[in-house]
């Protein structure tokens, strides 16, 4: 049985996908296009959907570099605006977190946990497999010189840290928006459906968007849309990270728990009531693995319901003048 990441064609997709696009933009009386690109997939698939929507002229690529994340990511986005041929400009967001006080509220909650924890060491929030049960979180911290420990995270600390990080995206979203204004732009977000439906985004950070092109894709149909879009090889071969922490990480080391191959089918299977003995039979997997990957989707699905709601508005009809 072929699963329905599989079915598909990325030609139409294109198609579809840009006339929604400029459908948007005209509903939304903007001008054109912002894209923040971070050197990933997601990104550059939007960023390239944008463009062939629009045309280079009306899409402007912003690269928005922090000193603790890979320095090669604001190379990938220039190269991917020089192949597109749209505007970019850099903008690091390392001085304004610096101003908010970011390194010191990430060091407080790392202290927690390793009381000798030093600027030049590097970390990672790390989960624990798949069971289908409770989650464990663990903090590894790295030494200058490459040793490495790792502890269980209290929820106390761990909820400190994650605010603090946070504070990256909220502040790419401000920079965004800052250049939709000038512009008279809308803001394209870049979750794929495996995010979007998980809430693997920041609310007010890249969960805040004017229109999210891909919100309806697997992670494999945006790589199939990279390939087909010709994007820089470097891009469109470049597997999925956090661009959270400073020591590198996958997304399946801290949130999933499954590489995104298996998340596309593992959702789908969720989403369409697909047997568990029938996805397991095609990942690879046994029926337990399908089972705790079903309970996860579930119970991240109802807990990240927050992250979509809109700000309740409290009725003051009884009490107007």
């Amino acid at each position: 049985m072929t699963a329905a990441p599989d079915l598909f064609d990325p030609a139409s997709a294109a198609d579809h996908l840009a006339e929604g696009i400029r459908t948007a933009i005209t509903g939304l009386g903007r001008r054109g296009a912002v894209v923040a690109v971070s050197g990933g997939v997601d990104s550059g698939v939007v960023a390239g959907l944008c463009v062939r929507a629009l045309g280079p002229k009306r899409v402007m690529l912003l690269r928005l570099p922090e000193r603790q994340l890979s320095e090669g990511s604001s190379d990938l986005g220039l190269e991917l605006a020089t192949k597109l041929g749209a505007p970019s400009e850099e903008a690091s967001i390392s001085p304004a977190l610096d101003g908010l006080g970011y390194r010191d509220l990430e060091r407080e909650a790392i202290r927690e946990v390793f009381p000798d924890y030093a600027d030049d060491w590097k970390h990672k929030i790390v989960r624990s497999p798949p069971t289908g049960s409770m989650i464990v979180f663990s903090l590894t911290v790295e030494k200058p010189e490459g040793t490495q420990q790792t502890e269980r995270i209290p929820s106390g600390a761990y909820r400190k840290l994650l605010a603090a990080t946070n504070m990256k995206q909220r502040t790419r979203k401000l920079i965004e928006y800052t250049w939709a204004d000038r512009l008279h732009y809308a803001v394209a977000g870049t979750p794929n459906l495996v995010e979007y439906d998980q809430g693997f985004f920041v609310k007010g950070g890249d969960g805040l968007a004017d229109l999210k092109p891909i919100a309806g894709l697997y992670k494999s149909q945006v790589f199939a849309l990279a390939r087909f879009l010709d994007l820089p090889a470097g891009i469109a071969g470049r597997a999925p990270t956090t661009e959270t922490f400073s020591l590198t990480q996958s997304q399946e080391e801290f949130y999933y728990g499954f590489p995104h191959d298996q998340m596309d089918v593992l959702l789908w299977g969720e989403q369409n009531g697909i047997a568990d003995d029938v996805v397991a039979e095609q990942l690879g997997l046994d029926e337990q693995a399908v089972e705790a990957g079903y309970w996860e989707i579930a119970r991240r699905r109802e807990a990240t319901e927050y992250l979509h709601a809109p700000a309740v508005v409290i009725d003051a009809q009884d009490v107007r003048a």
